[in-house]
């Protein structure tokens, strides 16, 4: 499989049309380090590729198939959509020889080689689901252990580049889609109350990105002093509450401001009706404008699903991806605006409208 056969399709993790209406996906991220060598950021160019070489190794000698990528062979446009996708984070698409990531075919588990820490796997799983994603992150991990020698203490546990991820070396996420919250204006408080509880709020790329369309990652920040089960635990409590404010949100908006909720909706199936040219940011708040009407029963034209997908498909690498070409910012408008008014129109079509 390539990243042409990729860009066609969703991964596995984006399964939307779950029943938690705000919950887009679960993510466990596991930070590791191989005992005798340096920290990726002081490692030698030398031990960078011995530990490239170490993991390829593993991975080969595995019963499931893993599509492989080295930074030093991968093309920037398509470093840009290994990002767009989740399986790759900034860091690692900035770096070259002896940095790479290893992803299971329906892009549910990715594990990316001397980015911050030497192995860092990452498992999605659609809707709220961060024990299923623990549990193929955990097994991961145990297949790589059983090869590899971790930087461990028995005081402190997993050793990390950044002293934050030190202790289970784990990160849970929950991305959430949360307009009600921000249209209530209740987002900010919200966000100031979480921090003040060991979590973090960031935006739909994760660390440095703003919350575009209404997206939310939230995760834990402590590492150290808990357990695997126990993070987990709190933040899938917050996730649920924060699930009921969403709700509690939208129904007021219902009660309050149906009318304006309503012609909020209908403004956005117009402008991706018929705009001609459409920018990524605009793009996603009109779709998350489209997944409020289709949660609020105002639309049903599309499922979850499809819109979800199309957070990632209108992105700037996997437009260039699609044209098999390399475009300027205002041609990308363009091809996007023809995309969603292609997707539009299907959808118009399938529903028997006139």
């Amino acid at each position: 499989m390539t990243l042409d056969d990729m860009v066609g399709r969703h991964g596995s993790w984006l399964e939307a049309g779950t029943n938690e209406g705000p919950v887009i996906s679960s993510r466990i991220r596991l930070a590791r380090n191989i005992e005798e060598y340096s920290f990726s950021d002081w490692a030698s160019e030398d031990d960078k590729l011995l530990i490239w070489e170490r993991a390829s190794s593993v991975f080969e000698s595995m019963e499931d198939s893993f599509i492989c990528w080295g930074m030093g062979e991968t093309s920037s446009l398509d470093k840009e959509i290994l990002f767009e996708r989740h399986l790759i984070s900034q860091e690692l698409a900035i770096k070259e020889k002896g940095c790479g990531v290893f992803v299971s075919p329906n892009e549910c588990l990715s594990i990316m080689i001397n980015e911050e820490d030497h192995i860092r796997i990452q498992s999605l799983q659609p809707g709220l689901n961060l024990k299923a994603a623990w549990l193929a992150a955990d097994q991961m991990d145990d297949q790589l252990e059983s090869e590899l020698t971790y930087a461990f203490s028995p005081k402190l546990g997993y050793l990390t580049s950044c002293p934050s991820n030190v202790g289970t070396g784990m990160r849970a996420s929950v991305m959430l889609h949360l307009p009600g919250l921000v249209l209530m204006e209740e987002m900010d408080p919200i966000i100031n109350g979480i921090s003040k509880i060991g979590l973090a709020v960031r935006g739909m790329w994760g660390e440095g990105t703003e919350a575009a369309g209404n997206m939310f990652q939230i995760s834990n920040q402590i590492t150290l002093g808990r357990r695997e089960d126990e993070i987990i635990d709190h933040l899938e409590q917050i996730v649920l509450e924060l699930i009921e404010h969403e709700n509690n949100a939208r129904i007021r908006l219902m009660n309050d401001r149906a009318l304006v909720i309503e012609d909020h909706v209908a403004r956005a199936f117009g402008v991706l009706s018929n705009a001609r040219m459409v920018t990524s940011s605009e793009a996603l708040n009109l779709l998350s404008t489209l997944r409020l009407g289709l949660d609020l029963d105002m639309i049903n034209q599309f499922s979850r699903k499809e819109i979800d997908t199309l957070f990632i498909a209108i992105q700037p690498a996997h437009l260039q991806k699609l044209e098999n070409k390399d475009l300027k910012p205002e041609e990308r408008d363009i091809v996007r605006a023809e995309m969603l008014r292609n997707f539009m129109d299907h959808a118009t079509e399938n529903d028997g409208s006139d």
